[in-house]
């Protein structure tokens, strides 16, 4: 019983000092990383320097992305198609034509303006413009009745544009002299605004990656530069049989600082540049306050996910470096 309690003893004995030396191990790796980047200052400086435009990119990237998305569907709350009918169009047609678009899988809400109600709100709006109301006043031709509908996309019109085309009741029912909104030159002003969403989202991702490419390369020059002027001191370590992650750990921890020192200047310098970017975006019309407010609440979770960001290709740019260089 004795014996068998020593060896337990014993055994786990030796396995807190493997811990103990584990960590020991940790511990000089992390500082041996450090010291590394603080031995060449330059080398140092423009890897940082790299790696935090890079990480701004990305930020700003991410943060242009999703002001765009909700600037579009804020426009799409408030951008209707319009089409217009006749004024003898019966209340039995206008409903009927109405549930048929509300069918329709790209059409979210469908709404009636009779034309007295059309002309008294076009009245209203241009109150302060005695000219345009005194024409209005002796104006013959009344105002259209007019279909207000609103889409999931407002790219994606072919459906809504198929019905008015291939539908009797509303082909009967349509202003000759008024083109739907969707039609003409409206709607490709319509459409543009999806597609400048989508080809600034395009940009970002690509200047992103662009950056990401060079900033790895930067850091992969440095790590090997390291390597070199450490040749010798590594050639010894193998000689003594210094385990492998103890020679690579180092560099890995080199390239983790590179990250996390580079994060946390990106996110200053990105929050700095929303904040002062967004007085001229809301002038604009560009809807910022959800992301201000998102990046805002979640302040803690956008730096840590940088500062991850950041690690990662410090460790992808170290793995590269260190495999191909210090043949161990």
């Amino acid at each position: 019983m004795a014996k068998t309690k020593r060896k337990l003893d014993s055994k786990a004995f030796a396995q807190q000092k493997r811990q103990r030396r584990r960590w020991v191990s940790f511990v000089r790796m992390c500082r041996y990383g450090i010291n590394n980047f603080s031995r060449n200052a330059w080398l140092t400086v423009a890897a940082t320097a790299v790696m935090t435009i890079t990480l701004l990119i990305i930020f700003a990237s991410v943060v242009a992305r999703q002001t765009l998305v909700d600037t579009v569907d804020q426009l799409r709350d408030r951008v209707s198609m319009s089409i217009y009918l006749k004024n003898d169009t019966t209340a039995d047609q206008v409903r009927t034509i109405s549930e048929d678009i509300r069918a329709l899988e790209s059409v979210t809400d469908v709404s009636y303006t009779t034309p007295d109600v059309a002309r008294q709100k076009f009245i209203e709006d241009n109150k302060n413009n005695p000219d345009t109301l005194e024409a209005v006043k002796e104006a013959t031709n009344r105002f259209p009745g007019t279909l207000s509908i609103k889409v999931k996309n407002i790219n994606e019109t072919d459906e809504l544009r198929n019905y008015v085309e291939t539908n009797a009741d509303i082909k009967s029912a349509i202003d000759p002299g008024r083109d739907p909104s969707f039609a003409g030159d409206r709607r490709s002003s319509i459409e543009s605004i999806g597609r400048w969403a989508n080809f600034a989202q395009q940009v970002g991702i690509g200047a992103s990656l662009v950056f990401v490419t060079i900033s790895m390369l930067i850091i992969f020059n440095t790590i090997r530069m390291a390597i070199f002027n450490r040749r010798e001191e590594i050639q010894m370590m193998k000689l003594i049989g210094a385990e492998r992650s103890f020679i690579r750990g180092p560099f890995l921890v080199e390239a983790i600082v590179y990250g996390f020192i580079a994060a946390l200047i990106a996110s200053g310098l990105g929050y700095l540049l929303l904040y002062l970017a967004a007085p001229a975006l809301r002038s604009y019309q560009i809807h910022v306050e959800p992301t201000i407010s998102f990046t805002t609440d979640y302040a803690v979770l956008v730096v840590l996910a940088m500062i991850v960001a950041g690690a990662i290709i410090g460790i992808v740019s170290s793995l590269f470096a260190t495999r191909r260089y210090l043949k161990i």
